[in-house]
């Protein structure tokens, strides 16, 4: 087997990114992650060719701060100091990075176990954590910290230790020469003397399934020894020596890879071959000082952290070539190392990390969905500045430095650095690069679980990816509460519930803690509107929030708006007090919130008292109308706080006072009359008001009733009449319009006031003032009188005269003051005068105006003859001729009329006649069911009673007739063939009998005449 194979091309790394984040983390679960406490130049190393490996490395520089130094160690620019200025801007910038991971210390015994020992070796399996310690002691604990057993398999340190994958064996290598597997569910156990210190040990990955229990390890002696188990006893293979020390050897299905002091080798189990050797860089410092950390990334993949450098290795098939003999003697599989790194600091441990990566903005400006990527965990260690001044001679530069805080570093496989946590692990300053471990806990293939262990000598640390709950917690330290508030509406209710960094994870505890930052701040705007998001149905909250709101004096400007009245409602002090704020402030806002608001949810009594006091206090210049705006939405306000309290009589005024069209719907909706009583100007103020609105919209109202009157006038018995004059007294047309309208309904009730209403009738209405005089007899005639010559109304006078009895007076008035024939004619018809018209006929003899219009108008009061023999001889009269022509005329047609009138009557008369003949000579059919219309019994019984046939064709028992008793008996003789008569004496005696019985029979038909008084026959 040849010593060395070669490596298969590597790849070229071209360089590490430009500026590369360093950042320091902030401890978010105790004291694990810390600050740098000093900031440290360092020098940025030339990239360097590892020749042997054939791969390009590159130099990581960064410092705690992120800056990139000069290679001499000074800085590169000290003209201006812009390069502080930038540091500065570079170190906030930094600050405010999120870090990515976060850090738990393991408790419970552990902390008790460590007071006397220290940890010296780690292993992970199956959610178990074994630990070895200096003191030769295995700890088994699970991953809350709970110990599950304690044994000391060794007298000196464990250098190392592994577990098989279900967690059941446990081996142990110690530098007393020994390695111990232990069972922890049984009692199976197998302890080796190596007689040399042993620096490594691995487990067959199937070392539970097989009976073998195969094993490798390898130490000081320089040998990497296989062991198996055999049917006498266990065999050992030495698989490598001869090359110094094994430091770790690691075993990943059929592969086996270790590190001796020349580098790192690959052995392959199936084809028993060592397939590859890559070698150290030339400028590597001892192999003892700065440990060899080897991990299978999978079952091709090895990651080799080595000092300051990293390198990737890849296992693969060998590919076939045409030259079958050439290859034949080569291994199977070749490796090559695709990633080589060189850092700035020492490399205590190495694990790979997945990350999401979001890809690179396209061309067209979009950005390629998110991918996972591996990077590097890497636990890095910065020797001291003097480090490897040991050969020295000056005891000062000989003692030993203390140490910086481990840093627990993201790299990815380029070398950009994405985060640098610095761990405040207990006594860092005292422990080296070989005394820090890195181990990972089995996720099950979830990257949500990631978890890693770092162990220092003191200290067990869980290390995890920061989750959503972990950003919001950052996000909310930081003060970035909006985003902290979106991504936490993002997460579950149980994830909300969760506690972070001393707080519930959850809109409530993150909205509050931004509430009060923004009243720090003083934007109380930005805060009211987050209080529905942070309150939500929280009613206490809420009251807590607007009086914090009060206080500051941001009420309207700030929190009204967003104060809920329902879901959840809360106590009525608050909203009282945001109505008494608008009562002093806010007048318009005021009646839109009372509007808007539910009524129960405040003491309405109270308010409105607040309310009418604000109101007293503005001076009004008028008592019916409002002055000023704020009077106005101040009565807006009681108007709607009366209605809704159930007391719209008092909201009434206000009404009216505001001029609201639906005063009178209110008025009768809730029979409001009584309370009317005291409002009746104000009421018709408005009816009139509105009447003119209309009027300049042209609507026709002449011809409308007056809404405000009718009302006062159709409820008198609740608005008194008394009231309302008194009211109306001072507005003498609005009086006119109700008493006229009180007087059409009932002239009784307005009978006090009719002197009052001549008088506004002679004011407002002179035309229909004569109506009223004609139509009314409760006005004193003097006083009316009086009124009437004072405004020279002549009609009016005539009248009034006329009813005093004072005809004459009257008709010298009509004569001479209005002239008219026919006026004076009607005035002598209606009072029906003999003499009034003998003086009409004495003033019309001189006057043949008069004489004509009389002769014109000449009817049953005047005697034609008696006026013409009253005109004078010689006495001119125009027209005379015509009217005698017109009376002659008259009568004629007077006569003709008659005898028209005279012969019509006659031939009514005879027709009439000849039908009742007719009737009464006719025949009459009676039926054998006919019954008496007035005892409605049977006309035909036995013994048959005599029955009266009347002309209106009755027939009736002549017993059912009052005052008939004592009729003679009456034998027909056509009914009794025993009786021998002649006819006319039958006839005679039928004649005598029917006039007897008339005699009795006063009334008449007695069915007729009971129907004609409303009795049914």
């Amino acid at each position: 087997m040849p010593e060395t194979t070669s490596v298969g091309d590597g790849t070229s790394l071209n360089g590490a990114a430009d500026s590369l984040l360093h950042a320091s983390g902030t401890s978010t679960n105790g004291s694990i992650t810390a600050t740098h406490e000093d900031e440290h130049e360092r020098d940025t190393e030339d990239a360097s060719e590892d020749g042997e490996g054939g791969v390009e490395g590159c130099t990581i520089g960064s410092t705690g701060s992120g800056l990139v130094k000069g290679t001499d160690g000074e800085d590169e620019d000290d003209g201006d100091g812009e390069d502080d200025e930038e540091e500065d801007e570079e170190d906030e910038d930094e600050e405010d990075e999120e870090p990515t991971l976060k850090y738990e210390r393991m408790t419970g015994p552990i902390n008790d176990l460590l007071k006397k020992d220290s940890i010296s070796a780690i292993s992970v399996s199956n959610k178990l954590v074994a630990v070895g310690t200096h003191g030769g002691i295995v700890h088994v604990l699970d991953m809350t910290g709970k110990r599950i057993k304690s044994y000391k398999p060794h007298q000196a340190s464990i250098s190392d230790m592994e577990m098989d994958n279900t967690a059941d064996f446990v081996a142990t290598a110690s530098i007393d020469g020994q390695v111990v597997i232990q069972s922890l569910s049984t009692q199976e156990s197998y302890m080796f003397d190596m007689k040399r210190p042993i620096r490594t040990v691995a487990l067959d990955p199937n070392f539970a399934k097989k009976g073998t229990r195969p094993f490798i390890c390898g130490g000081l002696a320089g040998t990497l020894v296989l062991r198996e188990k055999g049917w006498l006893g266990h065999k050992e293979s030495v698989l490598h020596s001869g090359e110094g020390p094994i430091w770790n050897v690691r075993w990943r299905s059929h592969l086996i890879a270790w590190a001796n002091d020349l580098g790192v080798k690959i052995y392959d189990t199936q084809s028993q071959t060592r397939i590859t050797y890559i070698d150290r860089a030339p400028d590597s410092p001892r192999a003892d000082l700065f440990k060899c950390t080897l991990h299978w990334q999978d079952d091709s993949t090895l990651l080799i952290a080595w000092a300051d450098h990293i390198k990737v290795a890849r296992v693969r098939a060998r590919p076939r070539t045409a030259n079958t003999s050439a290859s034949s003697n080569l291994p199977p599989l070749l490796v090559e190392v695709t990633a080589a790194l060189q850092l700035d600091c020492m490399i205590s441990s190495i694990l790979p990390h997945p990350m999401s990566h979001s890809a690179p903005t396209k061309e067209n400006g979009s950005v390629a969905s998110r991918t996972t990527l591996t990077s590097f965990l890497v636990l890095a260690y910065e020797p001291p500045d003097d480090f490897g001044d040991e050969m020295t001679d000056d005891p000062a530069r000989q003692a030993r430095k203390t140490a910086e805080r481990p840093e627990l570093r993201i790299i990815s496989r380029t070398g950009e650095e994405f985060s640098a946590d610095a761990l405040n692990v207990t006594g860092y300053q005292s422990w080296g690069c070989n005394d820090y471990l890195l181990a990972e806990v089995d996720s099950g293939g979830n990257e949500t679980n990631q978890c890693y262990i770092v162990a220092s000598p003191k200290d067990i640390v869980f290390v995890r990816p920061r989750d959503r709950k972990d950003h919001i917690a950052w996000l909310v330290e930081h003060q970035r509460y909006e985003e902290a508030l979106d991504e936490t509406e993002k997460l579950g209710e149980d994830e909300q519930s969760s506690d972070s960094g001393g707080y519930k994870i959850d809109v409530v505890s993150i909205g509050e803690r931004y509430l009060r930052y923004l009243v720090g701040e003083g934007d109380f705007v930005k805060a009211a509107r987050l209080c529905p998001k942070v309150c939500g149905q929280d009613a206490k909250r809420w009251e807590d929030w607007i009086f914090v709101f009060a206080q500051n004096r941001n009420l309207q400007q700030a929190v009204i708006p967003f104060i809920p009245t329902e879901a959840p409602q809360l106590s009525h002090l608050v909203y009282e007090m945001i109505l008494g704020y608008f009562i002093n402030h806010d007048k318009e806002a005021l009646l839109k919130t009372i509007r808007e608001w539910p009524k129960s949810i405040y003491d309405m009594p109270s308010v409105i008292v607040a309310i009418q006091s604000e109101l007293e206090r503005i001076p009004m210049s008028s008592s019916l109308k409002p002055s000023s705006p704020d009077a106005v939405w101040l009565m807006e306000c009681l108007a709607d706080l009366y209605t809704a309290n159930r007391q719209p009589g008092k909201a009434l005024q206000y009404f009216l006072r505001l001029r609201r069209p639906n005063v009178f719907d209110l008025i009768r909706e809730h029979n409001l009359f009584t309370d009317v009583k005291d409002q009746v100007l104000l009421l018709v103020e408005f009816d009139q008001e509105l009447n003119g609105k209309r009027e300049e919209e042209g609507i026709d109202t002449t011809q409308t009733r007056s809404e405000a009157i009718s009302m006062l006038v159709d409820h008198t018995h609740s608005i008194p009449v008394d009231r309302v004059v008194q009211q109306l007294r001072a507005r003498p047309f609005y009086l006119f319009l109700y008493l006229d309208d009180l007087f059409k309904k009932d002239q009784n009730l307005a009978s006090d006031f009719a002197d009052v209403q001549v008088k506004l009738f002679a004011e407002y209405a002179t035309s229909r003032l004569i109506e009223y005089l004609r139509a009314s007899s409760y006005y004193n005639l003097e006083a009316a009188y009086n009124i009437c010559r004072g405004r020279d109304l002549v009609p009016e006078m005539v009248f009034l005269l006329g009813r005093m009895g004072n005809n004459k007076q009257a008709l010298t008035l009509i004569i001479e003051r209005i002239g008219d024939v026919q006026q004076a004619i009607e005035f002598a018809k209606e009072q029906n005068d003999d003499d009034l018209w003998e003086d009409l006929l004495k003033y019309s003899e001189t006057r043949p105006t008069f004489i004509r219009g009389l002769l014109e108008n000449v009817g049953a009061e005047i005697d034609p003859i008696r006026l013409i023999r009253r005109i004078k001889n010689g006495l001119e009269i125009p027209g005379l001729k015509e009217a005698l022509i017109k009376i002659l005329h008259d009568f004629q047609l007077q006569i003709s009329l008659l005898e028209g009138c005279q012969r019509i009557l006659n031939g009514d008369c005879s027709d009439l006649a000849r039908v009742r003949q007719k009737g009464q000579n006719g025949g009459f059919f009676l039926s054998e069911k006919a019954v008496c219309p007035l005892c409605t019994d049977p006309l035909r019984r036995s013994p048959q009673d005599l029955l009266l046939l009347f002309l209106c064709r009755h027939i009736v028992h002549a017993s059912c007739i009052n005052g008939i008793d004592n009729l003679p008996r009456y034998i027909d003789a056509g009914l009794d063939v025993s009786l021998r008569v002649s006819p006319a004496h039958d006839l005679s005696a039928k004649m005598a009998f029917a006039s007897v019985v008339r005699a009795k029979i006063i009334h008449g038909c007695p069915v007729c005449r009971r129907q004609g008084e409303g009795h049914v026959c």
